[in-house]
């Protein structure tokens, strides 16, 4: 059996997890329904809270898991609430109790988390599993939130040769206030990362005039003067180096990229390629292609062996688990790799359960996922699906998942439309948004 905890955000992914907003700790919580994706029977699952019956049923009809062989454990609310499985609630002593009760008399074989963190580690220690949890050692010692590190993954990636945007890693002001200026100061955008964020969501892009279109940050700032780099530097520097006094990453930003990544998993013996996505940005992640239309087969090869470089690195560092390396492809088709992901990521459920579990036999489909169909609710979705003839067949290997219910928080499920290559899949997903849902 397995142990799955899905501890969404942790602060080596997001920081202060106080400093998060009330959506977006409700965006963690119903995201952390996801993980339910990786159980098979008998597997112990670790959510924020009891998932609403209509879901759990869902997922476990595509994956063929029987519901009611699964143990689901939620611990008492902490500190922060019941939205995200922070430290506090898996400290929980009674919890721990429930816990220990559920796997007692059986063999954990895996433990499976989001992020392998100092509360994870806690747990397993506590509970007399810590062989379960591949690269324990190394997560002890906080490797996993170095592999997390964009200063890290710099670092290592230049030591290896690997292509990356130029540009530096400083906690010096002054170092970062006189890159800004030179990057700017030559006609070009430049890109500014928190040390330790995901999804683009720790990022903030620059430019030196209008006219730059944002991709992987929220917006973008102009900053036309080298006078207003002096003032921007000094109004955001706690935020640049994520209130913490970490590093921050400065580097050039590509205009008109595609995001990609080779994700693996790192095992004991090797690092094993799970897939290549081409990530949807909208203008921070919204979605992703799997595999990506964008790349030729040279453009793919090279992605694949530099990013197996990468985690191959990191493997023989003693990190164990997913490992996603990070690239753009310029239009002029140079590609530069920009951080890894040590985690569970948003694409992992598409490789190794979509495509690893739902496809088997059929693994040549194209995976089109994104997080914006409006419905009124995650049930009258499934409806729609099955009224409409749009759901998943698992005879053809086509047709619409819905991967992750977020209604509650934006109105809106996240879909996967899964084609025999990618033009089937954009036609499901225009059939799909063509249903127009209202709220009762």
């Amino acid at each position: 059996m397995k142990l799955i905890i899905a501890n969404s955000r942790t602060e080596e992914m997001v920081g202060d997890l106080s400093k998060l907003s009330e959506q977006a700790r409700k965006g963690g919580a119903w995201g952390a329904q996801r993980m339910l994706w990786f159980a098979t029977d008998g597997d112990v699952v670790v959510l924020p809270w009891l998932p609403p019956d209509s879901y759990l049923h869902y997922v476990t009809v595509l994956t063929h898991t029987d519901a009611r062989s699964l143990t689901l454990v939620v611990p008492p609310p902490g500190e922060l609430g019941d939205e995200l499985l922070t430290p506090d609630r898996t400290a929980d002593a009674d919890f721990r109790t429930e816990l220990r009760k559920a796997i007692t008399g059986r063999t954990v074989e895996r433990v499976i988390t989001c992020f392998d963190d100092y509360a994870v580690v806690s747990l397993v220690e506590d509970l007399g599993i810590r062989d379960a949890l591949a690269g324990h050692a190394f997560a002890t010692q906080g490797g996993v939130g170095m592999v997390n590190s964009k200063a890290v993954f710099r670092a290592v990636a230049t030591g290896a040769a690997v292509a990356i945007p130029p540009g530096i890693v400083t906690h010096q002001r002054q170092q970062a206030t006189e890159t800004l200026k030179s990057i700017l100061g030559s006609g070009r955008p430049a890109m500014i990362k928190q040390e330790f964020a995901g999804g683009g969501f720790g990022n903030a892009l620059v430019a030196p005039c209008d006219g730059v279109v944002a991709a992987g940050a929220s917006s973008v700032t102009v900053l036309a003067e080298s006078s207003d780099v002096d003032t921007y530097v000094a109004e955001n520097w706690d935020w640049m180096t994520g209130y913490r006094d970490h590093r921050v990453v400065i580097e050039r930003f590509f205009t008109g990229c595609t995001t990609i990544y080779g994700e693996f998993e790192l095992t004991d013996a090797a690092s094993e390629l799970s897939g290549i996505g081409q990530i949807l940005m909208e203008p921070v992640a919204a979605g992703e292609i799997v595999p990506p239309p964008s790349l030729t087969p040279d453009q793919r090869a090279h992605l694949e062996s530099e990013a197996a470089r990468i985690c191959e690195i990191f493997r023989r560092l003693g990190y164990r688990g997913r490992l996603s390396a990070d690239a753009i492809l310029t239009p002029s088709g140079e590609i530069y790799f920009t951080e890894a992901n040590g985690r569970v990521t948003g694409s992992t459920h598409l490789h190794t359960v979509i495509r690893g579990r739902m496809l088997a036999g059929s693994e040549n489909r194209t995976l089109l996922e994104r997080d914006s169909w409006p419905v009124p609710s995650f049930e009258a979705a499934v409806e729609a699906l099955r009224t409409s003839q749009l759901g998943f067949d698992q005879a053809s290997g086509t047709g619409v998942v819905i991967t992750a219910n977020y209604v509650p928080v934006t109105g809106a499920v996240m879909y996967c439309a899964v084609g025999e290559d990618i033009d089937a899949a954009r036609v499901l997903e225009e059939r799909l948004l063509a249903l127009k849902l209202t709220r009762a």
